[in-house]
């Protein structure tokens, strides 16, 4: 029997749009998204500290061309492309985007004003865009004397 929580994270895909990522379950959102034929594409953004480095994260997820601009308008363009290259739609997860941050706070703003925007080229298109933004507040402050990890390592 489906669990309510499963059910209703099914109808939002259907839908498109964002979704809320307070108390989802990361196997749900596999399990549902396999059950929808849709591609969920996860971009680890918990290290970027710019929006180059957020964009790189999502470009890195989606695989994107590497003539990829590196700005809103690209984002869009590589976000639909991805949209209508996918059978049913795509679920995008951004993890850990550090939206507290000074450098991002806009940012954020911004990348999500894009996936709104996806989300109605996919709808316009037959398509599904849906998107999970996992906003995780500052990075910590660095510790005097260690170096901060290299973008890119786990």
């Amino acid at each position: 029997m489906m669990r309510n929580s499963q059910s209703t994270l099914l109808r939002q895909l259907r839908k498109g749009g964002a979704i809320d990522c307070d108390g989802l379950d990361k196997q749900d959102m596999v399990v549902a998204t396999q059950e929808l034929g849709l591609s969920l594409l996860v971009a680890d953004c918990d290290r970027a500290r710019s929006r180059s480095a957020v964009l790189r994260a999502i470009a890195k997820a989606v695989d994107f061309p590497e003539f990829f601009g590196g700005d809103m308008d690209a984002l869009y363009d590589c976000l639909c492309d991805t949209v209508f290259d996918n059978k049913s739609g795509v679920v995008l997860w951004l993890y850990r985007l550090h939206s507290g941050d000074p450098a991002l706070a806009d940012d954020a703003t911004l990348i999500d004003g894009v996936c709104a925007d996806v989300v109605q080229f996919a709808s316009e298109n037959g398509r599904v865009f849906s998107y999970v933004i996992e906003h995780a507040g500052e990075h910590p402050e660095a510790e005097p004397g260690v170096a901060a990890a290299p973008y890119g390592e786990s």
